[in-house]
């Protein structure tokens, strides 16, 4: 085997979600490759990029988890940001030359202002050291460019900013809010505010909706355990979805929803529902109901239904070969 090279391995469906603690320096892409290779999965994807420099919760979704990642996409998010109060730098965080210095002169009563003044409905202006695209280029590399383009102004919504610390320069705050919000930007409008500037210079994400933290796992904890212990950690595919109201279909009515059928049922208009079948984690997908119509949005196959009820089986592990 090449030095270097990573050993083949024998991929395998595996259906759920697993709450990884991504480590700092590495991109979401990373951590997921490396996960999705521990985990010999056959098809992974993650739940909305956390940057190089941010740490904390990052779901990820196995199989037919990966139908149901736009909801983690859209779901509301927490952040522990630490603000480095006085300095502003050329990308808004640590990893950027520092462009402008001043003073920093703050009291309570001006920061607790300066909170309030950030909460709620606000515009931002999405910071040129992004991954969103403009003409099919990413933001960052025009800046890498040297390049400044016209970006236009993202309405986001700040549920609420808590202070945790303050100790001279260093702030740090808790942040509920809307997806699509930039902490980077915030940090920095936050600094403004305080008329003293501020960069970014730490950013842990500690909930995506319903998903807390607390429940989440290293990797490298997770590339010491055995494969039966890193397949315990995996939550249900209707994880994303455990905030949602449910409908239960009898045997009849499930086959018919798994087609793709709307179904006229005696249920309240929702706009979104997590489906279950008879039988107990029997989640068949998700819907909305309109007008007494129960709608399908998006549908496990029969098989996902089946290998969801069904126990993992641990075949002995093959020898490893070679990647080519």
């Amino acid at each position: 085997m090449a030095q270097g090279a990573r050993p083949r391995i024998q991929r395998r469906a595996l259906h759920g979600v697993l709450l990884l603690d991504k480590p700092l320096g590495w991109s979401s892409n990373d951590a997921l490759q490396k996960a999705k290779w521990l985990l010999r999965a056959e098809k992974a994807g993650h739940t909305g990029t956390l940057d190089p420099l941010a740490t904390g919760l990052l779901p990820l979704c196995f199989g037919a988890a990966t139908k149901f990642s736009q909801v983690s996409l859209d779901a509301d998010k927490a952040y522990r940001a630490t603000l480095h109060l006085g300095q502003r730098t050329s990308t808004g965080d640590r990893e950027g030359a520092v462009v402008q210095e001043r003073p920093v002169a703050v009291d309570a009563a001006a920061l607790q202002a300066a909170m309030a003044r950030f909460t709620g409905p606000i515009a931002q202006l999405p910071p040129m050291h992004s991954a969103l695209k403009k003409d099919g280029r990413a933001l960052y590399e025009y800046a890498r460019a040297g390049e400044v383009v016209e970006r236009m102004p993202r309405q986001v919504r700040i549920h609420g900013i808590d202070i945790v610390g303050w100790q001279d320069v260093s702030l740090v705050i808790d942040v509920r809010c809307s997806k699509g919000t930039y902490i980077r930007t915030l940090a920095e409008d936050i600094g403004e505010a305080l008329g003293c500037g501020a960069h970014l210079s730490a950013l842990r994400r500690t909930a995506s909706g319903p998903l807390a933290l607390a429940g989440a796992v290293t990797l490298a904890d997770l590339e010491a355990m055995t494969e039966p212990e890193r397949e315990s950690l995996l939550q249900p595919v209707d994880t994303l979805l455990a905030d949602w109201p449910m409908a239960t279909l009898d045997e009849a009515e499930a086959g018919r929803f798994l087609t793709g059928l709307r179904r006229r049922l005696p249920l309240p208009d929702q706009p979104a529902l997590r489906v279950y079948g008879p039988q107990p984690g029997a989640f068949l997908g998700s819907a909305h109901t309109l007008a007494g119509e129960l709608i399908p949005d998006r549908l496990l196959s029969p098989a996902e239904v089946q290998a969801l009820l069904s126990p993992i089986q641990h075949p002995a592990p093959e020898p490893l070969q070679a990647a080519a």
